[in-house]
Protein backbone atom coordinates (compact mmCIF):
# COMPACT_ATOMS: atom_id res chain seq x y z
CA UNK A 1 0.00 0.00 0.00
CA UNK A 2 1.32 3.40 -0.98
CA UNK A 3 -0.20 5.29 1.96
CA UNK A 4 2.28 6.81 4.44
CA UNK A 5 1.79 6.71 8.18
CA UNK A 6 1.21 10.49 8.07
CA UNK A 7 -2.18 9.98 6.42
CA UNK A 8 -4.73 12.43 7.82
CA UNK A 9 -8.44 11.97 8.52
CA UNK A 10 -9.79 15.53 8.51
CA UNK A 11 -12.55 17.07 10.55
CA UNK A 12 -15.45 18.08 8.25
CA UNK A 13 -17.97 20.74 9.24
CA UNK A 14 -20.86 21.26 6.81
CA UNK A 15 -18.85 19.78 3.97
CA UNK A 16 -15.70 21.81 4.58
CA UNK A 17 -12.46 20.63 6.17
CA UNK A 18 -11.91 22.53 9.42
CA UNK A 19 -8.92 23.10 11.65
CA UNK A 20 -8.66 21.02 14.80
CA UNK A 21 -6.80 21.84 17.99
CA UNK A 22 -6.37 18.15 18.75
CA UNK A 23 -5.14 15.34 16.54
CA UNK A 24 -4.79 11.79 17.80
CA UNK A 25 -2.84 8.90 16.26
CA UNK A 26 -4.84 5.94 15.00
CA UNK A 27 -3.00 2.64 15.33
CA UNK A 28 -3.75 -0.67 13.72
CA UNK A 29 -4.56 -3.75 15.75
CA UNK A 30 -0.86 -4.62 15.59
CA UNK A 31 0.15 -1.20 16.98
CA UNK A 32 1.29 0.27 13.65
CA UNK A 33 0.67 4.01 13.24
CA UNK A 34 -1.84 4.22 10.38
CA UNK A 35 -3.19 7.76 10.46
CA UNK A 36 -3.75 10.95 12.41
CA UNK A 37 -7.36 11.87 13.12
CA UNK A 38 -8.55 15.43 13.66
CA UNK A 39 -10.82 15.54 16.71
CA UNK A 40 -13.94 17.62 17.23
CA UNK A 41 -14.45 18.93 20.76
CA UNK A 42 -18.02 19.04 22.08
CA UNK A 43 -18.26 22.78 21.37
CA UNK A 44 -17.46 22.20 17.68
CA UNK A 45 -20.28 19.66 17.53
CA UNK A 46 -22.76 22.07 19.13
CA UNK A 47 -21.68 24.98 16.91
CA UNK A 48 -21.93 22.88 13.76
CA UNK A 49 -25.54 21.98 14.52
CA UNK A 50 -26.29 25.63 15.28
CA UNK A 51 -24.73 26.67 11.96
CA UNK A 52 -26.82 24.13 10.07
CA UNK A 53 -30.01 25.50 11.61
CA UNK A 54 -29.30 28.83 9.89
CA UNK A 55 -29.16 27.18 6.45
CA UNK A 56 -32.14 26.11 4.33
CA UNK A 57 -32.34 22.34 3.95
CA UNK A 58 -33.90 22.17 0.51
CA UNK A 59 -34.95 19.11 -1.46
CA UNK A 60 -33.32 15.71 -1.01
CA UNK A 61 -30.39 14.96 -3.35
CA UNK A 62 -31.24 13.59 -6.80
CA UNK A 63 -31.12 9.95 -7.87
CA UNK A 64 -28.20 10.79 -10.15
CA UNK A 65 -26.26 12.25 -7.22
CA UNK A 66 -26.70 9.04 -5.26
CA UNK A 67 -25.75 6.90 -8.27
CA UNK A 68 -22.60 8.94 -8.77
CA UNK A 69 -21.82 8.82 -5.02
CA UNK A 70 -21.92 5.01 -5.07
CA UNK A 71 -19.83 4.82 -8.23
CA UNK A 72 -17.17 7.08 -6.74
CA UNK A 73 -17.09 5.17 -3.45
CA UNK A 74 -16.43 1.95 -5.34
CA UNK A 75 -13.95 3.16 -7.97
CA UNK A 76 -12.37 6.53 -7.22
CA UNK A 77 -9.34 7.71 -5.32
CA UNK A 78 -10.87 9.67 -2.44
CA UNK A 79 -9.01 11.42 0.39
CA UNK A 80 -5.86 10.07 -1.26
CA UNK A 81 -6.99 6.44 -0.95
CA UNK A 82 -7.78 4.09 -3.80
CA UNK A 83 -10.49 1.50 -3.08
CA UNK A 84 -7.73 -1.05 -2.38
CA UNK A 85 -5.96 1.38 -0.01
CA UNK A 86 -9.23 2.06 1.80
CA UNK A 87 -9.90 -1.65 2.30
CA UNK A 88 -6.44 -2.22 3.73
CA UNK A 89 -6.60 0.76 6.09
CA UNK A 90 -10.08 -0.20 7.30
CA UNK A 91 -9.15 -3.82 7.93
CA UNK A 92 -5.86 -3.04 9.68
CA UNK A 93 -7.50 -0.46 11.93
CA UNK A 94 -10.78 -2.19 12.79
CA UNK A 95 -9.41 -5.75 12.73
CA UNK A 96 -12.09 -6.79 10.26
CA UNK A 97 -10.95 -9.26 7.56
CA UNK A 98 -10.18 -7.42 4.35
CA UNK A 99 -12.68 -9.60 2.51
CA UNK A 100 -15.41 -7.84 4.51
CA UNK A 101 -14.13 -4.40 3.52
CA UNK A 102 -13.92 -5.47 -0.14
CA UNK A 103 -17.49 -6.74 -0.05
CA UNK A 104 -18.60 -3.50 1.59
CA UNK A 105 -17.25 -1.50 -1.36
CA UNK A 106 -19.71 -3.26 -3.65
CA UNK A 107 -22.53 -3.18 -1.09
CA UNK A 108 -22.06 0.54 -0.48
CA UNK A 109 -22.11 1.36 -4.18
CA UNK A 110 -25.34 -0.60 -4.59
CA UNK A 111 -26.90 0.99 -1.50
CA UNK A 112 -26.20 4.48 -2.79
CA UNK A 113 -27.50 3.72 -6.28
CA UNK A 114 -30.68 2.16 -4.86
CA UNK A 115 -31.32 4.73 -2.11
CA UNK A 116 -34.03 6.67 -4.03
CA UNK A 117 -35.79 3.40 -4.94
CA UNK A 118 -35.66 2.36 -1.30
CA UNK A 119 -37.21 5.65 -0.21
CA UNK A 120 -39.96 5.29 -2.82
CA UNK A 121 -40.74 1.79 -1.53
CA UNK A 122 -40.98 3.08 2.05
CA UNK A 123 -43.21 6.06 1.25
CA UNK A 124 -46.78 5.41 2.49
CA UNK A 125 -49.08 4.66 -0.44
CA UNK A 126 -51.48 7.45 0.53
CA UNK A 127 -48.84 10.15 0.86
CA UNK A 128 -48.81 12.67 -1.98
CA UNK A 129 -45.69 14.18 -3.50
CA UNK A 130 -47.60 17.33 -4.51
CA UNK A 131 -50.83 18.92 -3.30
CA UNK A 132 -52.95 20.89 -5.74
CA UNK A 133 -55.39 23.71 -5.20
CA UNK A 134 -58.57 22.51 -3.57
CA UNK A 135 -56.92 19.44 -2.03
CA UNK A 136 -56.17 18.30 1.49
CA UNK A 137 -53.77 15.40 1.29
CA UNK A 138 -51.40 13.29 3.36
CA UNK A 139 -47.76 14.32 2.92
CA UNK A 140 -44.62 12.53 4.09
CA UNK A 141 -42.19 14.78 5.93
CA UNK A 142 -39.01 14.63 8.01
CA UNK A 143 -39.43 14.76 11.77
CA UNK A 144 -36.51 17.19 11.86
CA UNK A 145 -33.66 18.55 9.76
CA UNK A 146 -30.48 17.42 11.53
CA UNK A 147 -29.53 13.83 12.32
CA UNK A 148 -26.48 12.89 14.35
CA UNK A 149 -25.02 9.42 13.76
CA UNK A 150 -23.03 7.81 16.56
CA UNK A 151 -21.35 5.17 14.45
CA UNK A 152 -19.59 1.90 15.39
CA UNK A 153 -16.41 0.28 14.10
CA UNK A 154 -17.58 -3.33 13.94
CA UNK A 155 -18.58 -3.55 10.27
CA UNK A 156 -18.38 -0.98 7.44
CA UNK A 157 -21.83 -2.09 6.26
CA UNK A 158 -23.51 -0.31 9.18
CA UNK A 159 -22.92 2.98 7.37
CA UNK A 160 -25.39 2.02 4.67
CA UNK A 161 -28.19 3.02 7.05
CA UNK A 162 -27.37 6.70 7.21
CA UNK A 163 -27.17 6.85 3.43
CA UNK A 164 -30.95 6.35 3.52
CA UNK A 165 -31.26 9.31 5.88
CA UNK A 166 -29.55 11.48 3.26
CA UNK A 167 -32.15 10.29 0.78
CA UNK A 168 -34.90 11.48 3.14
CA UNK A 169 -33.28 14.94 3.01
CA UNK A 170 -31.55 15.14 6.40
CA UNK A 171 -28.39 17.07 7.23
CA UNK A 172 -26.03 14.52 8.80
CA UNK A 173 -23.39 14.83 11.48
CA UNK A 174 -21.41 11.61 11.83
CA UNK A 175 -19.30 10.81 14.85
CA UNK A 176 -17.29 7.81 13.56
CA UNK A 177 -16.26 4.80 15.59
CA UNK A 178 -12.77 5.17 17.03
CA UNK A 179 -11.37 2.31 14.93
CA UNK A 180 -13.07 3.11 11.62
CA UNK A 181 -13.13 6.75 10.56
CA UNK A 182 -12.19 5.62 7.04
CA UNK A 183 -15.61 4.38 5.89
CA UNK A 184 -17.65 7.49 6.75
CA UNK A 185 -14.81 9.74 5.59
CA UNK A 186 -14.81 8.00 2.21
CA UNK A 187 -18.60 8.10 1.93
CA UNK A 188 -18.66 11.82 2.65
CA UNK A 189 -15.89 12.47 0.13
CA UNK A 190 -17.82 10.49 -2.50
CA UNK A 191 -21.02 12.44 -1.77
CA UNK A 192 -19.28 15.81 -2.03
CA UNK A 193 -17.51 14.81 -5.24
CA UNK A 194 -20.88 13.71 -6.63
CA UNK A 195 -22.23 17.21 -6.05
CA UNK A 196 -24.23 16.78 -2.85
CA UNK A 197 -24.95 19.98 -0.94
CA UNK A 198 -22.00 20.37 1.50
CA UNK A 199 -24.21 21.36 4.44
CA UNK A 200 -25.66 17.84 4.49
CA UNK A 201 -22.36 16.24 5.51
CA UNK A 202 -20.21 16.61 8.62
CA UNK A 203 -17.60 14.25 10.09
CA UNK A 204 -16.89 14.95 13.76
CA UNK A 205 -14.53 12.42 15.35
CA UNK A 206 -14.42 12.53 19.12
CA UNK A 207 -15.06 10.82 22.41
CA UNK A 208 -18.14 10.36 24.54
CA UNK A 209 -18.42 14.08 25.26
CA UNK A 210 -18.61 14.87 21.53
CA UNK A 211 -21.23 12.18 21.04
CA UNK A 212 -23.21 13.56 23.99
CA UNK A 213 -23.11 17.06 22.50
CA UNK A 214 -24.33 15.82 19.12
CA UNK A 215 -27.18 13.81 20.61
CA UNK A 216 -28.26 16.80 22.68
CA UNK A 217 -28.05 19.33 19.83
CA UNK A 218 -29.40 17.43 16.80
CA UNK A 219 -33.11 16.94 16.12
CA UNK A 220 -32.71 13.15 16.01
CA UNK A 221 -29.84 10.75 16.71
CA UNK A 222 -29.11 7.36 15.18
CA UNK A 223 -27.04 5.60 17.85
CA UNK A 224 -25.25 2.29 17.28
CA UNK A 225 -23.75 0.37 20.18
CA UNK A 226 -24.19 -2.08 23.00
CA UNK A 227 -26.69 -1.95 25.84
CA UNK A 228 -24.60 0.61 27.75
CA UNK A 229 -24.49 3.02 24.78
CA UNK A 230 -28.25 2.81 24.26
CA UNK A 231 -28.93 3.31 27.98
CA UNK A 232 -26.69 6.38 27.93
CA UNK A 233 -29.16 8.22 25.69
CA UNK A 234 -32.39 6.50 26.71
CA UNK A 235 -33.94 9.73 28.03
CA UNK A 236 -33.38 11.64 24.78
CA UNK A 237 -36.70 11.90 22.89
CA UNK A 238 -34.88 11.98 19.54
CA UNK A 239 -33.04 8.69 20.07
CA UNK A 240 -33.18 6.14 17.25
CA UNK A 241 -31.39 3.14 18.79
CA UNK A 242 -29.56 0.42 16.92
CA UNK A 243 -28.38 -1.87 19.71
CA UNK A 244 -27.33 -5.50 19.90
CA UNK A 245 -29.12 -7.81 17.46
CA UNK A 246 -29.17 -11.00 19.52
CA UNK A 247 -30.04 -12.82 16.30
CA UNK A 248 -30.92 -16.49 16.55
CA UNK A 249 -31.55 -19.73 14.70
CA UNK A 250 -34.16 -22.36 15.41
CA UNK A 251 -33.17 -25.83 14.24
CA UNK A 252 -35.71 -28.63 14.10
CA UNK A 253 -35.38 -32.16 12.76
CA UNK A 254 -32.22 -34.05 11.80
CA UNK A 255 -28.73 -32.55 11.70
CA UNK A 256 -27.93 -32.34 7.99
CA UNK A 257 -25.01 -30.83 6.09
CA UNK A 258 -27.35 -28.17 4.71
CA UNK A 259 -28.57 -27.24 8.20
CA UNK A 260 -24.98 -26.95 9.43
CA UNK A 261 -24.07 -24.77 6.45
CA UNK A 262 -26.91 -22.35 7.24
CA UNK A 263 -26.07 -22.29 10.96
CA UNK A 264 -22.34 -21.73 10.51
CA UNK A 265 -22.88 -19.11 7.80
CA UNK A 266 -25.29 -17.28 10.10
CA UNK A 267 -22.76 -17.34 12.95
CA UNK A 268 -19.54 -16.50 11.11
CA UNK A 269 -20.47 -14.45 8.02
CA UNK A 270 -18.36 -11.26 7.92
CA UNK A 271 -16.29 -12.71 10.79
CA UNK A 272 -19.29 -12.72 13.13
CA UNK A 273 -19.31 -8.92 13.44
CA UNK A 274 -22.81 -8.12 12.16
CA UNK A 275 -25.82 -7.58 14.38
CA UNK A 276 -27.55 -10.14 12.14
CA UNK A 277 -24.98 -12.83 12.96
CA UNK A 278 -26.56 -15.53 15.11
CA UNK A 279 -25.42 -15.60 18.72
CA UNK A 280 -27.78 -18.40 19.79
CA UNK A 281 -29.09 -21.62 18.23
CA UNK A 282 -32.14 -23.36 19.68
CA UNK A 283 -32.83 -26.98 18.80
CA UNK A 284 -35.49 -29.60 19.45
CA UNK A 285 -32.78 -32.24 19.22
CA UNK A 286 -29.70 -32.93 21.34
CA UNK A 287 -27.92 -29.58 21.94
CA UNK A 288 -24.61 -31.35 22.61
CA UNK A 289 -24.68 -33.27 19.34
CA UNK A 290 -25.57 -30.15 17.36
CA UNK A 291 -23.05 -28.00 19.24
CA UNK A 292 -20.20 -30.39 18.54
CA UNK A 293 -21.09 -30.54 14.84
CA UNK A 294 -21.12 -26.73 14.65
CA UNK A 295 -17.83 -26.53 16.55
CA UNK A 296 -16.01 -28.85 14.14
CA UNK A 297 -16.92 -26.60 11.21
CA UNK A 298 -16.24 -23.25 12.85
CA UNK A 299 -12.91 -24.40 14.27
CA UNK A 300 -11.59 -24.66 10.70
CA UNK A 301 -11.86 -20.88 10.11
CA UNK A 302 -8.49 -19.26 9.46
CA UNK A 303 -6.75 -16.97 11.95
CA UNK A 304 -4.55 -14.49 10.04
CA UNK A 305 -3.71 -10.77 9.96
CA UNK A 306 -6.85 -8.90 8.85
CA UNK A 307 -5.26 -7.34 5.76
CA UNK A 308 -4.55 -10.77 4.27
CA UNK A 309 -6.99 -12.48 1.93
CA UNK A 310 -7.07 -15.70 3.96
CA UNK A 311 -8.25 -13.98 7.18
CA UNK A 312 -11.68 -15.15 8.36
CA UNK A 313 -11.73 -14.03 12.00
CA UNK A 314 -11.75 -10.66 13.78
CA UNK A 315 -8.45 -9.39 15.11
CA UNK A 316 -7.67 -7.05 18.01
CA UNK A 317 -4.69 -6.18 20.24
CA UNK A 318 -3.72 -9.36 22.05
CA UNK A 319 -4.44 -8.12 25.56
CA UNK A 320 -7.89 -7.01 24.47
CA UNK A 321 -8.51 -10.42 22.90
CA UNK A 322 -7.44 -12.19 26.09
CA UNK A 323 -9.74 -9.96 28.14
CA UNK A 324 -12.63 -10.79 25.80
CA UNK A 325 -12.01 -14.50 26.26
CA UNK A 326 -11.71 -14.11 30.03
CA UNK A 327 -15.05 -12.30 30.06
CA UNK A 328 -16.62 -15.18 28.15
CA UNK A 329 -15.15 -17.73 30.57
CA UNK A 330 -16.80 -15.89 33.47
CA UNK A 331 -20.24 -16.42 31.90
CA UNK A 332 -20.10 -20.21 31.44
CA UNK A 333 -22.02 -21.41 34.50
CA UNK A 334 -24.28 -24.22 33.31
CA UNK A 335 -22.67 -24.27 29.83
CA UNK A 336 -19.88 -26.29 28.22
CA UNK A 337 -17.53 -24.81 25.61
CA UNK A 338 -17.22 -27.59 23.05
CA UNK A 339 -14.70 -25.74 20.90
CA UNK A 340 -12.05 -25.67 23.66
CA UNK A 341 -10.67 -29.19 22.97
CA UNK A 342 -10.25 -28.30 19.28
CA UNK A 343 -7.68 -25.53 19.89
CA UNK A 344 -4.19 -26.60 20.96
CA UNK A 345 -3.20 -23.07 21.99
CA UNK A 346 -6.58 -21.79 23.21
CA UNK A 347 -9.26 -19.54 21.85
CA UNK A 348 -6.91 -16.60 21.27
CA UNK A 349 -4.66 -17.04 18.24
CA UNK A 350 -1.47 -15.00 18.75
CA UNK A 351 -0.47 -13.58 15.36
CA UNK A 352 3.02 -12.68 16.56
CA UNK A 353 2.77 -8.93 15.93
CA UNK A 354 0.99 -7.78 19.07
CA UNK A 355 -2.42 -8.71 17.72
CA UNK A 356 -4.56 -11.83 18.00
CA UNK A 357 -7.52 -13.41 16.25
CA UNK A 358 -10.51 -14.53 18.27
CA UNK A 359 -11.29 -18.12 17.41
CA UNK A 360 -14.98 -19.17 17.36
CA UNK A 361 -16.62 -20.31 20.57
CA UNK A 362 -19.52 -22.78 20.70
CA UNK A 363 -21.17 -23.18 24.08
CA UNK A 364 -23.79 -25.81 24.87
CA UNK A 365 -26.37 -24.94 27.53
CA UNK A 366 -28.55 -27.19 29.65
CA UNK A 367 -31.73 -25.11 29.62
CA UNK A 368 -33.53 -22.73 27.21
CA UNK A 369 -33.44 -19.79 29.63
CA UNK A 370 -29.68 -19.86 30.15
CA UNK A 371 -28.44 -16.23 30.14
CA UNK A 372 -25.97 -17.14 27.40
CA UNK A 373 -28.86 -16.97 24.95
CA UNK A 374 -28.82 -13.18 25.35
CA UNK A 375 -25.05 -12.62 25.20
CA UNK A 376 -23.62 -11.08 22.04
CA UNK A 377 -19.86 -10.65 21.62
CA UNK A 378 -17.85 -9.19 18.69
CA UNK A 379 -16.70 -12.49 17.24
CA UNK A 380 -18.19 -15.83 16.20
CA UNK A 381 -19.56 -16.89 19.57
CA UNK A 382 -22.74 -18.98 19.64
CA UNK A 383 -24.76 -20.61 22.41
CA UNK A 384 -26.68 -23.82 21.67
CA UNK A 385 -29.80 -24.31 23.78
CA UNK A 386 -32.75 -26.73 24.01
CA UNK A 387 -36.15 -25.74 22.56
CA UNK A 388 -39.59 -27.30 22.81
CA UNK A 389 -42.88 -26.79 20.97
CA UNK A 390 -44.54 -26.61 24.38
CA UNK A 391 -43.23 -23.04 24.62
CA UNK A 392 -42.12 -22.18 21.11
CA UNK A 393 -41.97 -18.38 21.32
CA UNK A 394 -40.62 -17.28 24.72
CA UNK A 395 -36.96 -18.36 24.26
CA UNK A 396 -36.80 -16.64 20.87
CA UNK A 397 -38.04 -13.20 21.90
CA UNK A 398 -35.91 -10.04 21.57
CA UNK A 399 -34.38 -11.06 18.26
CA UNK A 400 -33.34 -8.88 15.35
CA UNK A 401 -33.11 -11.73 12.83
CA UNK A 402 -34.36 -15.30 13.24
CA UNK A 403 -33.71 -18.14 10.81
CA UNK A 404 -36.01 -21.16 11.14
CA UNK A 405 -33.87 -24.01 9.83
CA UNK A 406 -36.74 -26.22 8.68
CA UNK A 407 -39.58 -26.11 6.15
CA UNK A 408 -42.23 -25.36 8.80
CA UNK A 409 -43.71 -22.13 7.46
CA UNK A 410 -46.61 -22.28 9.89
CA UNK A 411 -44.15 -22.16 12.78
CA UNK A 412 -42.22 -19.35 11.08
CA UNK A 413 -45.39 -17.26 10.71
CA UNK A 414 -46.25 -17.86 14.38
CA UNK A 415 -42.83 -16.49 15.33
CA UNK A 416 -43.18 -13.54 12.95
CA UNK A 417 -46.26 -12.43 14.86
CA UNK A 418 -44.15 -11.95 18.01
CA UNK A 419 -43.46 -8.16 18.05
CA UNK A 420 -39.96 -8.46 19.52
CA UNK A 421 -38.79 -10.66 16.60
CA UNK A 422 -37.99 -8.20 13.84
CA UNK A 423 -37.25 -10.53 10.91
CA UNK A 424 -37.95 -14.20 10.22
CA UNK A 425 -36.53 -16.26 7.35
CA UNK A 426 -37.30 -19.92 6.80
CA UNK A 427 -36.27 -22.92 4.72
CA UNK A 428 -32.51 -22.55 4.57
CA UNK A 429 -31.86 -18.79 4.54
CA UNK A 430 -29.16 -17.48 6.91
CA UNK A 431 -29.93 -14.77 9.46
CA UNK A 432 -28.07 -12.11 7.45
CA UNK A 433 -30.13 -12.68 4.28
CA UNK A 434 -31.95 -9.53 3.12
CA UNK A 435 -33.90 -8.26 0.16
CA UNK A 436 -33.36 -4.91 -1.60
CA UNK A 437 -36.26 -3.26 0.24
CA UNK A 438 -36.66 -5.54 3.27
CA UNK A 439 -36.41 -3.66 6.59
CA UNK A 440 -33.46 -4.11 8.94
CA UNK A 441 -35.00 -3.22 12.29
CA UNK A 442 -38.13 -1.81 10.77
CA UNK A 443 -37.68 0.91 8.16
CA UNK A 444 -35.46 3.76 9.30
CA UNK A 445 -38.10 6.06 7.87
CA UNK A 446 -40.44 4.81 10.58
CA UNK A 447 -38.31 6.81 13.03
CA UNK A 448 -37.18 9.69 10.83
CA UNK A 449 -40.32 10.45 8.81
CA UNK A 450 -44.00 10.97 9.53
CA UNK A 451 -47.27 11.58 7.69
CA UNK A 452 -49.01 14.91 8.18
CA UNK A 453 -51.94 16.63 6.48
CA UNK A 454 -51.57 19.59 4.12
CA UNK A 455 -54.32 21.46 2.29
CA UNK A 456 -54.51 24.25 -0.27
CA UNK A 457 -57.66 26.34 -0.69
CA UNK A 458 -59.40 26.31 -4.06
CA UNK A 459 -58.39 29.14 -6.34
CA UNK A 460 -61.12 31.74 -6.92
Amino acid sequence: MAVATAYKVPLIRAGVAAKSAETVPLRGVDGTHLADVDMAPPLAATLTVAELRRRPVGEAPSAETFRRMGELFGTATLNGLTPADYCEMQSRSAGVPISVARRSVTDMAETCANAPLRVAAERPAGAATTVGAGEIRAVWLRRGDTLSVIAPSNNPGTHTQWVHALAYGYQLLVRPGTRDPFTPSRLIAAALEAGMEPSRLSLLPGGHATADALVKAADLSLVFGGDAAIRRYADNPGLVPRGPGRSKLLHTGPITDRALEVICDSVAYDAGLRCTNASAVFTDGDPMELGQAIARRLAALVAAPPQTSEAQLPVMPIEQARAMRAHLSSRLAGAVEVTAPLYQDGGVADLGDGSAALRPAVLVCDRPDHPGGGIELPFACVWVLPWSRRDPVTPLKDTLALSVVSDDEELALTLLREPSIRKVVVGGLPTHAAGPTSPHDGYLSGDLMEVRAYGVAPRP
